[in-house]
Formats: C-alpha cells, sequence, structure tokens
C-alpha cells in the first residue's frame, strides 16, 4: 500500500478505502489525490494513521488494508462521483443522509388566459412561470384546497370542451370554455387563491370553516377528510415570529447533533416569510464530522437538477467544502451560487431558528421508543449497524404465471409505504426471481439509497445469493435471511 500511495497521480479524483475483507470503509474526494492521500498517514518508522487526524478516520484507517482511486478532469467531478458512490455503495465511516426527496412546488403560468395551478418538482419552460413552494408536505392537500375554495378552471381539459360541465353546476368554476368571463375577474381568482397559498393561515380557516358546516350538517366523512388535510397542511409550516417584511428568499439549513445521532433541518424562506421546513437524521455509528454532515446535507438536497426557485443559502455553521459547493452549484444553477454564515441581523435569527428546532427534535424521544427493539435486533444477529431502516423481499406468482417481486420498508417506527416496490420478474424458478429482484433494486440505489439492514423470505441458498449481489456492487449491507 506505501508504494501506491507515493504513486498516486497528482490529479483530480475519488479514493476508496477497504478493510481486511474488501469491505468499502470510506470513500474521499480529492483536488490532488497524491497530496490529499498522503496526508492521512505517517511513513515513517512504518505507514500509520496521521494523529492529527479525528479519532474517527484515525479508526478507520486502522482498519484499512487497501486502496482504489478513480481519477477525473476537475474536481467538480469528483464531488459528482463522490456523492453519488456514496449513496449507492453506503460505506461505513461516510456520513449517510438518507433523504432522495425531491420536494414538489406549486406553479402557475401567467400567460396563459385562463391559467391554472399544478404541481411540479422541476423548472418548467417559460417566462411568465410563478412558483411556491418548496413544500415538505402538503402541497396535494394546498392544491385540492385552492381549487374548492376558488372558481379556477378545474381540469386542464375543460377548455378544450366548449361547454359548461358539472363543474359549473356545482359553482367551482366560471365556465370560460362556454361564457364570457372577463380576463380581469379571473385575474382577481388567482389573485385569491395565490393569497391563499402564501398565507396558510387563512387557508386554514377557511378550510376550518367549511369543516364546521359540514359537521353541523352530520356530513361527518367529508368533515374528517377536512380535518385530515388542515394537519397535513399545516405540518409544513413553522411557527415563527419571523418576517422580514421584504421580498427575500433564503434556503437555510442547520445541523445539531449529540453522541446519537443529528437532526437537519432545512427552512425555506420565500418573500420575506417562512413558508415550509423539512427535516432529517443522520445516525452516528462510527463517530462525526459536522463538516462532510452539512456538505451531504446540500448535497442531497439540491441533487443534480436545477431548482425551480434558486435563492442564498445561510448555513449554521462554516465547514471546510463551502467554495467548492458554491462553485459546483453555480454550475448546476446557471448563475452564481451563495453559501453564508450570518453573524448579526435577520439572517442571524434565522440561523437561531434553525439550531432551535434541529436541538428540539434531538430532544425528541423518536429514537428512545425504538431503541430497545432495533437495538436487541443489532445484538442478538451481530448486525454491522443499528437498524433503523430495514427492506424485506419476499416472490410471489400466481398458478407459475405473472411473477412478481415485492419490497416493504420499515423506518424503524412505521412501515413506509412511500418506499414500497413491486417488480414485475420473468424468471420462472426461485432462485432466479430473488435475484431478479435484488438486482432491480441494486440498481436503485443511485436514486434511492440502500437500507441498513434487508430481510430475504428464504434459507441459507438465498442468503449468500444477496451477499454476493452486495459484494458485486461493491455495498455495505446487513442481511438476514428467515426460513
Amino acid at each position: 500500500m506505501i508504494d501506491k500511495i507515493k504513486n498516486l497521480p497528482k490529479s483530480p479524483g475519488i479514493y476508496q478505502y477497504f478493510d481486511k475483507n474488501n469491505k468499502l470503509l470510506y470513500i474521499g474526494k480529492a483536488k490532488n489525490l497524491f497530496n490529499r492521500v498522503k496526508s492521512y498517514f505517517l511513513f515513517t518508522p512504518e505507514l500509520r494513521p496521521n494523529p492529527k487526524l479525528s479519532p474517527r478516520i484515525v479508526k478507520m484507517l486502522s482498519e484499512t488494508t487497501s486502496m482504489h482511486y478513480i481519477v477525473v478532469n476537475s474536481e467538480h467531478d469528483a464531488l459528482i462521483l463522490e456523492n453519488s458512490l456514496i449513496k449507492q455503495l453506503k460505506p461505513k465511516y461516510n456520513i449517510l443522509l438518507r433523504d432522495d426527496k425531491t420536494y414538489p412546488y406549486i406553479y402557475i403560468d401567467t400567460i396563459e388566459n385562463y391559467p391554472r395551478f399544478e404541481i411540479t418538482r422541476k423548472v418548467l419552460k417559460g417566462k411568465n412561470i410563478q412558483y411556491f413552494g418548496p413544500y415538505s408536505v402538503g402541497a396535494r392537500d394546498i392544491l385540492d384546497s385552492i381549487y374548492e375554495l376558488c372558481k379556477l378552471v378545474q381540469k386542464k381539459s375543460c377548455l378544450k370542451g366548449k361547454k359548461a360541465c358539472l363543474y359549473y353546476q356545482m359553482d367551482q368554476c366560471l365556465a370560460p370554455c362556454e361564457k364570457e368571463v372577463s380576463k380581469e375577474l379571473y385575474s382577481s381568482i388567482v389573485e385569491d387563491a395565490i393569497h391563499y397559498i402564501e398565507n396558510k393561515k387563512v387557508l386554514i380557516a377557511k378550510l376550518k370553516e367549511r369543516m364546521e358546516f359540514y359537521a353541523e350538517n352530520l356530513r361527518f366523512e367529508e368533515a374528517g377528510q377536512l380535518r385530515d388535510r388542515i394537519e397535513r397542511i399545516a405540518k409544513s409550516e413553522l411557527i415563527s415570529q419571523i418576517d422580514l417584511a421584504s421580498t427575500e428568499n433564503y434556503d437555510i439549513f442547520a445541523i445539531s447533533y449529540n453522541d446519537q445521532r443529528a437532526a437537519v433541518v432545512r427552512l425555506f424562506m420565500r418573500s420575506g416569510k417562512i413558508i415550509s421546513s423539512t427535516h432529517g437524521y443522520i445516525n452516528i455509528n462510527s463517530g462525526f464530522d459536522i463538516d462532510e454532515a452539512y456538505e451531504r446535507a446540500i448535497l442531497e438536497f439540491y441533487g443534480q437538477e436545477k431548482p425551480p426557485v434558486i435563492a442564498p443559502i445561510l448555513v449554521a455553521h462554516d465547514f471546510r467544502e463551502k467554495t467548492l459547493l458554491q462553485e459546483h452549484l453555480s454550475l448546476l444553477f446557471e448563475k452564481k451560487a451563495t453559501i453564508t454564515l450570518p453573524q448579526r441581523g435577520n439572517k442571524k435569527h434565522l440561523i437561531e431558528l434553525a439550531l432551535t428546532n434541529a436541538a428540539e427534535l434531538l430532544r425528541q424521544k423518536r429514537d428512545d421508543n425504538i431503541a430497545t427493539p432495533v437495538k436487541q435486533l443489532q445484538e442478538l444477529l451481530s448486525l454491522e449497524c443499528l437498524p433503523r431502516r430495514i427492506e424485506a423481499f419476499d416472490n410471489s406468482h400466481m398458478a407459475g404465471e405473472a411473477t412478481v417481486g415485492g419490497m416493504i420498508a420499515f423506518d424503524g417506527e412505521n412501515f413506509d409505504k412511500s418506499g414500497y416496490r413491486h417488480y414485475h420478474l420473468e424468471s420462472r424458478d426461485e432462485y432466479g426471481q430473488m435475484r431478479e429482484t435484488l438486482t432491480r433494486r441494486i440498481e436503485g440505489f443511485e436514486s434511492n439509497p440502500p437500507p441498513d439492514l434487508w430481510l430475504i423470505d428464504g434459507g441459507t441458498t438465498l442468503l449468500t445469493l444477496a451477499k454476493d449481489l452486495l459484494d458485486s456492487a461493491g455495498v455495505n449491507l446487513d442481511v438476514i435471511a428467515i426460513s
């Protein structure tokens, strides 16, 4: 390994450390592979970890027996490749933030004669498109609500019909497809809808009026549906007295951590008001690096596509790769990106609010409620990681036909139905079916990162199959099988 380190190229790239069983321990990126990897070690009197490094990295290097590297064209390419491989391969000592969502926006294209509100997760073509969001939860509920409260064109196909439909008879549309409706009148309705979108308290108050009406008229099922919708809309709103009384937009990231886990909070301020918030957890299995955590959190959130709304980024801590991330996001956004650590004023108050919420998430007993059974499972089966997320697989057919593979997901507290997968299979035998199912899942690791544990319905043969498939893909993942 000494010779390999001394002969590394002085080029950008990524490096991978492996243990004696050829299990992947860590993936890193470098502007100069030779200088970066060399900095991990002292070479006399023998090769050993640099004691100036963090305890986490020293422990990782003490387990390292081999190293591989990949040369790329630029530091920017190294950043993208590193992030992609970490998501797919789940190295033991990298910071792993499981958040592969892209959050939806509500939008309207005002160039249209009678525009409608829709949901998107991508930038759309058009100079007159107005975006609202992103929303962690409740985007669809907000959209449904404004169509119930405002007499907008309800469906894309309505204007093609040339005849007033049921929505007009229900007093939910002015029927511009058939009747004369001035653009001024319709624009005023659009403005009302925008007011509801931008002021959730006003929207929720209107929905509560309707819910009470349903309840008074013994329409309890409809009242219950509205109650649930109100709860979902309210969930994405962080209670805050901060209102900048301006048109400023910010994306705010804050991380707080303890010995067991870290909480990542993201706040979204639009036009001077906080419109939504999201959060995630980082499980701390082998030490923690706040710099790497911020890098992962920001990269995971923005992904590889330009967001519909581009806002300056505020962070609660400075971190090593801030300049590189700014350059990367500038290329992604197609405009200059800024990442700032506020020191005073309203922006500092926003950071304090985010940190307060991150600390509160850590204080909550959510993990403690699941720790006992999950910890027992880890100890009973000698698992490398605490299995907070589990995926279970089985295959089925109808008299030898219509063969399918199924995957369910458990997040340590609830079954995550949004994470379920269903695969149509070609194989006829049980072994081939499980191979096909697991291979399909592995192929999706880049967009949907691997869990902590796989549970296979089968015996030793299928257990070995699963481990072989993961090893061939270079993925660190515990596997158990129940026969």
